[in-house]
């Protein structure tokens, strides 16, 4: 049972520095533009960011002011949570 607990536990620490090399971050800034077609948001700091599908789109127009959450994967800016600021 030991023997069985110790490879669990070796393959488990082999896939964990998969999830070190994203990059997480936020950011507070006004919104710039919005594609609902490409999933975007961009800033006006000119960077975009992607997000999901099932993601909320109402209330976000151009001039609204946002914190995004948000992780760097594969070069992408991707959105974790997205809150506006009143």
């Amino acid at each position: 049972m030991g023997f069985l607990i110790a490879m669990l536990m070796t393959a488990i620490s082999l896939f964990a520095p998969i999830n070190a090399f994203a990059q997480s971050d936020d950011v507070e800034s006004t919104i710039k533009a919005v594609s609902t077609e490409k999933l975007t948001v961009t800033l006006d700091d000119g960077k975009t960011y992607s997000v999901p599908a099932e993601f909320n789109f109402d209330g976000l127009t151009p001039g609204v002011k946002v914190v995004v959450y948000y992780t760097v994967v594969d070069g992408k800016r991707v959105v974790d949570d997205l809150q506006v600021v009143n």
